[in-house]
């Protein structure tokens, strides 16, 4: 990129070549990303396979957990058998470590511990222990686990069940089916109590999915991804239906009931390591245990609550805030900063608007401290300060929510929100394709401004098939959003700089005559007129996706009977926005060339000097450019400043460039 600027300000290569050049990038580019889908690929295939490594030993780990008391109780062995398979899982378990010892000496050290408690017949009370610490280490070195979305319907799963499971496991669940007498060992009895609660959805899951070695289970694989899971929390939620039948809580009361029982601790551990785990880093009376005993129970019988998504962006942020201090306290550090980058983008990010309305200085707090947060969260010994922050963050999001909430949307501040959203990200488009618009004009190609036209018609459709796939096919997250619109506001502001930098070298009247001599009526191919149809996609996409986004925001804050106040919101942008362009199309194919040249680079560069700054602000909300706030905390949002060292410096450097090539025009002007 820098080589591509030199050669910029060293050469006056024309518009049309650089744009030949641009859709020549495209196609180097498209060429690269085969080859790097090629090494993704193969990468994928290494880490599928290190996962399957890591989720058998997660399982011969977790069964010597459940099952150990039934071969050593009291320091005696009372099944041989069964003593015997603890003794050949946790050989396994060692020789797996052994190799890998270099990189994990801490889990071979616990491996050989829990190898030596066996062979000493120590108590389910310290087997389970060395587990326990096994299991979460595992967890913590192991590619996160992708949860399902949703589970099938209860009739579904009962199905399911009784087809592939009833004949073995009884009808319902007790390890009684009509084949069971034959079996050796018997089949589970899901309905233990004692059992389920030292058994993980995760560990049923890797069963159905793969079988059981030694016994009758083989894997479903017949069932797809879904089921599986579906019939996992249904046979691990057998021996806990009385403690369901028996609360009134709802959903949402048990899920505010207990924040720590996420969907990923539900699935990763079982019931007593989660009681485990809370009792040892939390001073919890005998009180707060039950409470939280119960809950787990209730959501193991009745797990929907953890699949319910919350939609208002307000209790999303508090959800990922609340995941993230759980990830934090489990030594995952890049989960927990992935969750606060989420809590950021897929909630708080979509009412900043709204509270702008309300009290701008909260949202400016609130935007600060979920940054903050971040750096935080990447490393460890921060627990104090992570659980204070967060704290102080759910305290301003609840003030915040409580302030736009009871405040429900005036008309007029509905209007406003809606007008501004849509005059503010429409502009910045709406002047690159007037800016192309008028440069074929002058150029007396008026027959390619069709190829203009191509590129923002196919842009706002493909935004709008955008956010529908988001809504209703797969999920977009918000990072995947903000990399979206960083990449494409970087692109666009490089090309923009260039095609400011070349319409101010032909802002003499003579040298633009002379350009058009010798360049445009040969230069002008469809290879180039399809480059300009490509800045102008660009231009358009990356608005159009954000702005639905934000729309549908307000629609979620707004009453019905208020429908039409969004609407007009909306009509009148779009009225000033097309009044703007006709006024702009009128008057600067009027302006003399070189005033027109002028003036016209001069708003390129500016418009450059705005995307650089969102694009390097888009790509820090997404974690991909690192935060280094300066000294003074300030934002000019119109100009995409904001108070960061990297935002500072790609746009300093943006006008240092800028100014060296006006002082250059002019030096040369006077020469």
């Amino acid at each position: 990129m820098n080589t591509s600027l030199k050669m910029l300000v060293l050469n006056k290569f024309s518009l049309v070549k650089r744009l030949k050049m641009f859709g020549g990038t495209l196609a180097i580019l498209l060429c690269v990303s085969y080859s790097h889908a090629e090494s993704a690929f193969q990468e994928q295939e290494q880490v599928q396979e290190h996962q399957q490594d890591q989720r058998q030993l997660l399982q011969l780990v977790e069964y010597i957990g459940v099952d150990y008391s039934a071969a050593v109780q009291d320091g005696q062995i009372v099944d041989q058998g069964e003593y015997r398979e603890m003794q050949d899982f946790v050989a396994i378990i060692v020789e797996s470590f052994e190799k890998r010892s270099k990189s994990q000496p801490s889990l071979l050290a616990l491996a050989n511990k829990l190898s030596e408690a066996i062979d000493l017949k120590h108590s389910i009370t310290d087997i389970q222990s060395f587990t326990t610490s096994l299991k979460r280490q595992l967890l913590e070195n192991s590619p996160q686990l992708s949860l399902p979305k949703t589970l099938l319907a209860e009739n579904e799963v009962q199905q399911i069940f009784a087809n592939q499971c009833a004949s073995c496991h009884g009808e319902s669940g007790q390890g009684n089916g009509i084949l069971a007498k034959g079996l050796t060992p018997e089949p589970t009895d899901f309905t233990d109590q004692e059992r389920a609660m030292n058994r993980s959805i995760m560990g049923l899951y890797d069963v159905i999915s793969g079988g059981l070695d030694g016994t009758a289970m083989s894997g479903f694989t017949q069932l797809n991804d879904q089921q599986r899971w579906s019939l996992a929390f249904h046979v691990g939620g057998m021996a806990f239906t009385d403690a369901y039948t028996g609360s009134a809580n709802t959903g949402s009361e048990l899920l505010s009931a207990e924040s720590s029982v996420s969907l990923t601790s539900l699935v990763n551990f079982s019931p007593k390591e989660i009681l485990d785990g809370e009792s040892n880093s939390n001073d919890k009376n005998k009180s707060d245990n039950q409470n939280l005993s119960e809950t787990i129970k209730q959501l193991r019988a009745n797990p929907l609550p953890l699949f319910l998504e919350p939609s208002d962006p307000f209790e999303i942020a508090l959800k990922q805030l609340n995941e993230a201090a759980l990830a934090y306290q489990n030594n995952n550090f890049e989960r927990a900063n992935n969750l606060a980058v989420s809590a950021y983008l897929d909630g708080f990010e979509l009412v900043e608007n709204s509270l702008d309305i309300h009290d701008k200085l909260l949202r400016k707090d609130i935007e600060a401290r979920l940054l903050n947060l971040r750096r935080l969260l990447k490393v460890s010994g921060n627990d104090l300060l992570v659980e204070q922050s967060i704290a102080e963050i759910i305290e301003l999001l609840t003030k915040a929510k409580k302030r736009v909430n009871d405040s429900s949307m005036s008309d007029l501040a509905l209007f406003s929100a809606s007008f501004i959203i849509l005059l503010r990200e429409g502009l910045e488009a709406l002047l690159v394709v007037l800016a192309l618009f008028t440069i074929l004009v002058k150029s007396k190609k008026e027959s390619a401004i069709k190829f203009i036209h191509y590129g923002w018609i196919s842009a706002l459709v493909l935004g709008l098939f955008t956010w529908y796939t988001a809504q209703y096919l797969i999920a977009i997250s918000g990072a995947s959003r903000e990399i979206m619109e960083g990449v494409a506001a970087m692109l666009a502001a490089v090309i923009l700089f260039y095609v400011g930098f070349w319409m101010h070298s032909k802002s003499q009247a003579s040298q633009w005559q002379q350009y058009i001599q010798e360049n445009i009526n040969k230069s002008l191919t469809t290879g180039t007129l399809w480059g300009i149809s490509g800045l102008a996609f660009i231009a358009v996409y990356r608005e159009v996706f954000e702005t639905v986004l934000f729309y549908q925001s307000l629609m979620t804050q707004s009453a019905e009977s208020q429908e039409m106040v969004l609407l007009g919101g909306f009509v009148f942008a779009s009225l000033i926005l097309i009044l703007l362009a006709w006024l702009m199309i009128k008057y600067s194919v009027k302006l003399p060339i070189g005033r027109f040249f002028s003036s016209t680079s001069y708003l390129l560069l500016l418009l450059s000097f705005v995307l650089i700054g969102k694009a390097v602000s888009a790509l820090q909300e997404a974690a991909i450019f690192s935060i280094s706030p300066m000294p003074i905390s300030y934002e000019l949002e119109w100009l995409g400043i904001n108070s960061t060292w990297q935002s500072f410096a790609a746009q300093f450097i943006i006008l240092m460039l800028s100014l060296g090539l006006i002082l250059k025009t002019q030096f040369k002007a006077k020469a």
